[in-house]
């Protein structure tokens, strides 16, 4: 079992959005970055648990736990010409890019800002605090995933 990070922005999708969609789970979709990609197509499985993220905002913060709620699949987005995230190079046969389920679990107690983990020497090493660091699905470790939700719980 590996442990991730999700960055969305709450104003494009959020955690109280996630937890009103069908089953409190969506598709994860658009995403366009091959290390993102490669993440969500070969390391991802069902039942990974997930810290979700608002970028973007005034007080980035960890908000949420969620899950993978299902093994990879093509992102339907690059097939669609209408969507801005076509991919003309894709094909039914051969997919570019790949999107996994997430289901929302539960709200943190209260949000954990990215300034509060700046400031924690134990998750100096987290992948979220790395200088030039843009990606939208990361890896955490399980020590990191779980001081989080400790800071979370007061």
């Amino acid at each position: 079992m590996k442990h991730w990070l999700f960055k969305s922005e709450p104003g494009a999708f959020s955690y109280a959005d996630l937890e009103a969609s069908p089953n409190r789970t969506t598709g994860w979709d658009s995403i366009r970055n091959y290390q993102a990609r490669n993440m969500m197509r070969d390391e991802m499985s069902v039942g990974d648990p997930v810290l979700f993220y608002h970028s973007q905002t005034g007080k980035p913060a960890v908000v949420g736990v969620a899950e993978v709620a299902s093994t990879p699949y093509p992102d339907p987005t690059q097939f669609d010409p209408d969507s801005r995230y076509f991919d003309a190079k894709a094909t039914l046969e051969a997919p570019r890019w790949f999107q996994v389920d997430i289901r929302a679990l539960r709200p943190l107690e209260r949000p954990v800002t990215l300034a509060e983990l700046r400031n924690v020497d134990e998750l100096a090493g987290m992948y979220l605090l790395r200088r030039g660091n843009r990606l939208s699905i990361q890896p955490v470790t399980e020590r990191e995933f779980r001081y989080v939700l400790s800071l979370a719980a007061g």
